[in-house]
C-alpha cells in the first residue's frame, strides 16, 4: 500500500555515477487553513526510506521515471516498458531513460541555473503581458478578448512567480520574497475578480436555459403514465417562468459585481502599489535576490522544498472526503479547494527542478477548476435565492440551479479521481 507521503516526482538524472542520498530529518508540518496558501515549512520525509527492492531518488533511471504504487510506499525503478506490475502505465509516466521536454540533469539543478532563470523568464513574460494589457485596454482599442488574453498571461505569470517565492523561500532573501508574494497575490485577486464574475454569469444563463428546455430528463420513479405526464408538465411550467426571472436577478446581481470589480482593477491598475509591484518585478527580471551563504544555492535547497510541496499534495489527495459522500455537503468543499492550491504549487516547482510540466496532472488539475467554478456558481445560485421578496417560482428554479451545480460538483470530483494517476494514495480516503 503506497503512503500518502510517497513522492511521485523523480530528481534529475545525476551527471556522475549515482549514489546514495544523504538523510533529509524531519521537520514538524503545519498545514494552513482551508483555502489559504500553505506557508512555513513543513514536514520533510527521509529521502532514503525505501522498502525491499526500492531505489533511492538519486538512482531512477530518469527524470521522467515516476515513483509507483507498490511495496510499502517505495519508489521502484520501472521496467524497460515504464510499466507497472498489471501491466499498464501510470498516467504521465515516462519509459526509462525517457525525459520530458526541457528537462534538466542534477549538474544543472542549482539557484542560479535553475531558479533564477526561471523567476527571470517569468518577470519576463509579466512585463510583456502587462505592456500588452495597457495596449489593449487603451478606449480607441475594441479588442475585448485580447485585453481578457494579456490580463489572463499577466495573472499566469504572477501566479507562476508567488508559488515560487513561497516553495523556493529558503532559496531566496526570505523578506523580499514574503513582500512581493503578499503583492503579487493582491494583484492577482484584484485582476481575477471581473471575469470569474463573467464567467460565472455565462455558466449559470446556460445552465438555466438546459434545465428549462424542452427536453427535461424523465421522472425517475415508476409512476402511471397520466400522473407522470401531469407531473412533468407542470414541473416545466414552473421552472420555465421562474427560469427567466432567474435569470434576470442573476444577471442585475453578476453584472453589479462585474462592474464593481472592474472599477476596482482599473483603480488598482493605476494605484501606486501596483506600479510599486511592476517595479519590484522589473528588477527580478534581471537580478534575483538569493539567500546568502553557500547553503541556499546547492542542488538540495530546490529538491528538498520541491519534494515537500509534492508531499503536502499527496497527504491532502489522501485526506480527501471518499466518493460515496453527499454532494450537498459543502463544509467538504473547503478540502478540495486546498487541494487544488498544493496541486498548483507543485507543478510550478516541478517546472523549476525538472525544467518542464508534469502532463500527468493536467486531467487532474482542469479537473479541480471545474470544481472550482462549479462551487462557486451554486453558492451565486443559493445567495440569489436568499434576495428579498422574490416569487416562488424564482426561487424554485434558483433551487433546481442549485441542485444542478451541485451535481457538478460531484462530477468533477468523479473526474479528479479517474485522472489522479496515483490511484493507490486515493484508496486510502
Amino acid at each position: 500500500m503506497r503512503r500518502p507521503d510517497q513522492q511521485t516526482t523523480t530528481r534529475p538524472t545525476p551527471d556522475a555515477a549515482p549514489g546514495p542520498t544523504p538523510d533529509t530529518p524531519p521537520a514538524e508540518a503545519t498545514r494552513p487553513g482551508p483555502g489559504a496558501l500553505p506557508s512555513g515549512a513543513g514536514a520533510q520525509q527521509p529521502t532514503d526510506r525505501i522498502g525491499p527492492g526500492a531505489q533511492h531518488l538519486a538512482d531512477a533511471t530518469g527524470p521522467g521515471a515516476q515513483h509507483l504504487p507498490g511495496g510499502t510506499g517505495a519508489a521502484r525503478r520501472p521496467d524497460p516498458a515504464g510499466s507497472r506490475a498489471d501491466g499498464h502505465r501510470p498516467t504521465g509516466s515516462h519509459p526509462a531513460g525517457a525525459r520530458p521536454t526541457g528537462a534538466r540533469s542534477a549538474g544543472d539543478l542549482t539557484t542560479e541555473a535553475a531558479l533564477a532563470p526561471y523567476l527571470r523568464g517569468q518577470a519576463a513574460e509579466f512585463l510583456r503581458s502587462l505592456r500588452l494589457h495597457h495596449e489593449h485596454s487603451a478606449p480607441a482599442d475594441s479588442g475585448g478578448q485580447d485585453a481578457a488574453a494579456a490580463t489572463r498571461a499577466l495573472r499566469r505569470s504572477a501566479r507562476r512567480i508567488s508559488g515560487c517565492l513561497h516553495t523556493f523561500r529558503a532559496a531566496l532573501d526570505p523578506l523580499w520574497a514574503d513582500q512581493l508574494r503578499a503583492e503579487l497575490a493582491w494583484l492577482s485577486g484584484i485582476l481575477a475578480r471581473e471575469h470569474a464574475y463573467a464567467d460565472r454569469l455565462t455558466r449559470l444563463v446556460e445552465a438555466l436555459h438546459q434545465l428549462s428546455g424542452p427536453a427535461l430528463p424523465a421522472a425517475r420513479s415508476v409512476r402511471a403514465a397520466g400522473d407522470g405526464a401531469t407531473s412533468d408538465a407542470q414541473g416545466r411550467a414552473a421552472l420555465g417562468v421562474g427560469a427567466a426571472r432567474a435569470g434576470a436577478l442573476l444577471e442585475r446581481r453578476l453584472t453589479l459585481a462585474r462592474t464593481r470589480s472592474h472599477s476596482a482593477a482599473l483603480q488598482a491598475l493605476g494605484s501606486s502599489r501596483f506600479h510599486a509591484v511592476a517595479d519590484a518585478v522589473a528588477l527580478l527580471a534581471s537580478d534575483v535576490p538569493l539567500a546568502p551563504g553557500p547553503a541556499g544555492r546547492t542542488a538540495e535547497a530546490l529538491l528538498e522544498p520541491a519534494e515537500h510541496a509534492e508531499q503536502r499534495l499527496l497527504t491532502a489527495v489522501a485526506a480527501l472526503p471518499p466518493a460515496d459522500t453527499e454532494p450537498y455537503n459543502e463544509a467538504q468543499d473547503a478540502a478540495w479547494h486546498q487541494t487544488r492550491l498544493l496541486l498548483r504549487l507543485h507543478r510550478y516547482a516541478h517546472e523549476v527542478v525538472l525544467g518542464a510540466t508534469d502532463p500527468a496532472l493536467t486531467g487532474a488539475g482542469h479537473a479541480l477548476d471545474l470544481h472550482r467554478d462549479a462551487v462557486e456558481a451554486a453558492g451565486a445560485a443559493a445567495a440569489a435565492a436568499r434576495t428579498p421578496r422574490i416569487a416562488p417560482a424564482t426561487a424554485y428554479a434558483l433551487g433546481v440551479l442549485h441542485a444542478d451545480q451541485r451535481h457538478e460538483v460531484e462530477a468533477a470530483r468523479a473526474v479528479f479521481r479517474e485522472t489522479w494517476p496515483y490511484t493507490v494514495a486515493l484508496s486510502a480516503s
